[in-house]
């Protein structure tokens, strides 16, 4: 991503920036697997391995933090809803297992004019108290220039001699301030690297070179402890395309430093990572997207010798505040698996965390479960099963209910409902890798069925954690008409115990997609529709001014359990009904 949007923040506490140059990107990226990547070179360039030193520190540095949306945040540290870092933080997370911070520092806003663009005391000595806090807590410090790589740096290519003058100014004075800092201190050279009104990928890489040169020239020539530190150094947009890995691989030939690390950003396959076009599940696409970038990560830098940071990693639309979007088993599921693969490619991960992981005013985690299972992943494999959900109708007879485990290597334990463990044969049965639920144990756990979570079982397995599984009462959702204006309308909803998964959109005249997302009938939640209330379903205001006047569209409601509700919009002029018949 080249603009980090204050994206894991409640609604109330995100910044209002513009999003479209992001989602566009992040479309772009997400239909590359559609296209084969094309290599930089015709040969891939083998790079020249870092020192041992080096790869220790990195390996060392596994599992790490991001301190987001705070020294990043515009205009200060508490502008984008997260409270002053306090000390207490770091003994937190060092309690926690974490091993490193990244320290994400936007420096432009705090600068003086040129020649000098002199750094604000005031803001050197707050980061500056930050990073030696986290250090006295036995934390390595991953330090970087983050929204400067957008806000000014990407103008290097049409301002070319004041952009690199101001990057050279400032890193400058960064590297003087933590030059006698202990080695734990790692400096990264610029985040997301993009750039504006260039000819294309080849001047990108020209561009980026020259500003980590520079950047590697400062720190190196500053002296004390900076001769000698680690740094890192990231690929453009720390996108990990083949083309961008050898751009990075043809960079750390030519510098040939031993000290030096690379940086990508991983945030799952974009797709399943804002739920759109359907891609509701952690399936074998969404895997196999994972596998790919790792795998090339790993080919390109760490068989050969050079350590490998994933500086961030989380999933785009991972918010407790706004639950739904991405349902909670799958998410596990994805933590699970990149955790274990991380470690299978030898990568050092940095959870991204805007204050949507830790909350910051309690030091508690905000969902601990999906912790444990982060926390699980750094050191072992966990059993899951195909869903976590088990529905169970109210208004018809109780059947049995079957799951398919992925037991990813563990060995199922059996099932336990509290305190108490259930009987296989009586409960429930095993055969291969599926577990059925008998209908006896259903109705039982499932007492008068009430609509929503009725009871809460956990599948035990040799290792890792234990995989939740709700038993939910419901009946099929009811939908009402409704009417509204541009400004979206909302329709109300008696969702009886269920929970909206995706909506699909098409024109009845011609079948055609229905939706600001045009190249797909599952539109974009957030986008198109939320349903983050217990009384509705919203269709946005882009989705409405999407929509052609006067063509009826029909919507297909897809919810957890299975069940589909069709519904019907029109929109005249700023007028938008929508009907169930």
């Amino acid at each position: 991503m080249t603009r980090r949007p204050a994206r894991f923040l409640p609604r109330r506490h995100r910044a209002s920036r513009p999003l479209r140059r992001l989602a566009a990107l992040l479309l772009a990226v997400a239909l590359l697997p559609l296209v084969p990547a094309t290599a930089h070179a015709a040969d891939p360039p083998e790079p020249p391995p870092s020192a041992p030193a080096a790869r220790t520190m990195v390996a060392a540095m596994q599992p790490g933090w991001n301190l987001g949306n705070t020294y990043d945040a515009i205009p200060d540290e508490t502008s984008w809803g997260n409270p002053p870092v306090t000390r207490a933080l770091f003994r937190k997370l060092r309690s926690q297992g974490f091993r490193s911070i990244r320290v994400p520092v936007t420096w432009g806003i705090h600068q003086g004019a040129g020649p000098a663009y002199t750094i604000d005391p005031a803001w050197m000595a707050k980061v500056r108290q930050v990073v030696d806090w986290a250090l006295d807590e036995h934390l390595y410090v991953l330090l970087n220039m983050h929204h400067d790589s957008w806000m000014w740096v990407n103008n290097l290519s049409t301002d070319h001699d004041a952009v690199l003058a101001r990057y050279d100014a400032t890193w400058t004075q960064i590297a003087a301030e933590f030059r006698d800092e202990p080695s734990k201190l790692v400096f990264e050279s610029i985040n997301e690297p993009t750039f504006s009104g260039s000819s294309g990928d080849d001047e990108n890489y020209r561009l980026l070179a020259e500003l980590d040169r520079e950047f590697h020239r400062i720190v190196r020539g500053s002296g004390g402890a900076n001769a000698h530190r680690l740094l890192v150094l990231p690929t453009l947009y720390t996108n990990s395309d083949q083309g961008r890995l050898d751009a990075l691989a043809v960079e750390l030939t030519a510098l040939h430093d031993p000290m030096v690390a690379t940086t990508i950003h991983f945030y799952g396959f974009w797709p399943f990572s804002v739920n759109i076009a359907g891609y509701t599940r952690f399936d074998v696409t969404v895997q196999q997207d994972l596998t790919d970038q790792f795998d090339r990560v790993y080919n390109t830098f760490v068989a050969h010798g050079v350590p490998v940071i994933v500086g961030e990693y989380a999933l785009l639309a991972y918010d407790p505040d706004r639950p739904g979007i991405i349902e909670r088993g799958e998410q596990r599921k994805y933590f699970e698996f990149l955790g274990n693969y991380a470690r299978k490619r030898r990568l050092t991960t940095m959870l991204w965390d805007a204050g949507q992981f830790l909350n910051r005013d309690t030091l508690q985690w905000r969902d601990p479960e999906l912790f444990a299972q982060i926390r699980s992943s750094w050191t072992t494999r966990s059993g899951t099963a195909s869903t976590d959900q088990v529905f169970l109708p109210k208004s018809s007879p109780i059947t049995s209910q079957t799951l398919t485990l992925n037991t990813n290597g563990t060995d199922f334990q059996g099932l336990r409902y509290g305190s108490r463990n259930l009987l296989k044969g009586r409960d429930y049965t095993l055969s291969g890798d599926r577990l059925t639920l008998t209908s006896a144990a259903l109705t039982e756990l499932a007492g008068d069925r009430a609509y929503g979570v009725d009871a809460t079982l956990q599948a035990r397995f040799s290792r890792g954690v234990p995989w939740r599984i709700d038993l939910i009462g419901y009946d099929p959702p009811a939908l009402s008409d409704a009417a509204g204006n541009t400004d979206g309308l909302t329709i109300p909803t008696r969702f009886r115990g269920d929970q909206l998964a995706t909506m699909e959109a098409t024109y009845d005249s011609d079948g055609g997609n229905a939706g600001p997302a045009s190249w797909t009938p599952y539109q974009q939640w957030d986008s198109a529709f939320t349903a983050y209330t217990g009384d509705s379903v919203k269709l946005t205001a882009d989705f409405v001014n999407s929509l052609k006047d006067g063509s009826p569209a029909t919507l297909t409601f897809h919810f957890w359990s299975g069940a589909t509700v069709t519904y019907h919009v029109t929109r005249t002029d700023t007028t938008v009904t929508g009907t169930t018949a």
